[in-house]
């Protein structure tokens, strides 16, 4: 029988070398995605702040013009505010209307209906449509001439123009977002309500309370990372709304957005990259805005729990 102790293995206080294999491993799953980050998120990013201070066309000298773009922004370029109350009321349609339409029609469909997996598809159906798409569908309901709901109306002697008119498209086209945000929010929903514990539903009926008051005191708290993750969701759709009214009429005529402004300054005709920039920076900073609080909220849950 040897007398010889077995070496002892993953000792305490020993350091593990990295041979170079790890270190190559290690450098591509974490480098190339901090690259990749740098160079399509954040180079881009502060390569527009720094051209919002400055004058140039894509062409010529890049010439320094301090805060002139902001001040020539907010006092002298009519479609900018109109673009601000236009986002700003994208986010109070989302946030008011299409996101608790979607928690009732997930509460609706968790209850068991008939055909709620029928009801389920078919919400989320335009969930897969791009935003695009959800325009040239807009279009071909709501068109002037050769429009769906003008035909059904049978108003051809004066039809409604309602891509045209301004008091009416932003609305038209607020409803065709909310009819695509509205399935996606049903979905986060009814994952979070698959998850509550039945024994506190239970429990709650067992002392008396009643469906309104189990849902709004047991049930909508539990559902608070869902309510996060909405909200974040939400404002995210709000300020990148894009495609939709470019689909329409190019974002103007009541339709205007920041995203549309910073497209027609930058790619469009005046190719004034430095006053686009100006307004993606502006763009940034009220998204940044959300996020902040989003993350301080956050952080002061976690200490409190």
């Amino acid at each position: 029988m040897s007398l010889i102790p077995a070496r002892r293995t993953g000792r305490r206080g020993v350091r593990r070398r990295f041979t170079r294999r790890d270190l190559l491993v290690l450098g591509a799953l974490l480098g190339l995605p901090v690259l990749l980050d740098v160079t399509i998120v954040w180079g881009p990013t502060l390569a527009s702040v720094a051209l919002s201070f400055t004058s140039w066309d894509g062409v010529g000298d890049i010439r320094w013009a301090g805060t002139r773009n902001y001040e020539n922004l907010f006092t002298a370029y009519p479609p900018f505010w109109p673009a601000a109350r236009h986002n700003l009321l994208w986010l109070a349609f989302l946030g008011l209307v299409a996101a608790p339409f979607g928690l009732l029609l997930a509460v609706l469909v968790d209850r068991g209906v008939r055909f709620s997996r029928f009801y389920q598809s078919t919400l989320y159906m335009p969930v897969v449509l791009s935003l695009a798409v959800v325009g040239f569908i807009t279009q071909l309901i709501f068109s002037r001439d050769q429009g769906a709901l003008n035909a059904i109306l049978g108003d051809t002697a004066s039809p409604t123009d309602w891509l045209g008119d301004p008091d009416l498209n932003i609305w038209v086209v607020l409803l065709a977002a909310a009819w695509r945000h509205t399935g996606y929010v049903m979905i986060l929903y009814l994952a979070g309500l698959k998850a509550v514990d039945p024994s506190l539903k239970e429990a709650a009926a067992i002392d008396g309370a009643g469906e309104a008051q189990t849902f709004f005191r047991i049930v909508l708290p539990t559902l608070r990372p869902v309510n996060v993750v909405v909200g974040v969701i939400t404002v995210i759709e709000s300020l990148r709304a894009f495609d939709i009214v470019y689909a329409v009429n190019h974002g103007r005529n009541g339709l205007e957005l920041l995203s549309v402004l910073v497209t027609d300054n930058i790619i469009g005709e005046a190719a004034r990259i430095g006053f686009g920039s100006a307004i993606a920076v502006v763009l940034l900073t009220v998204s940044l805005g959300f996020v902040v609080t989003y993350l301080v909220q956050e952080l002061r849950g976690e200490k409190n729990r």
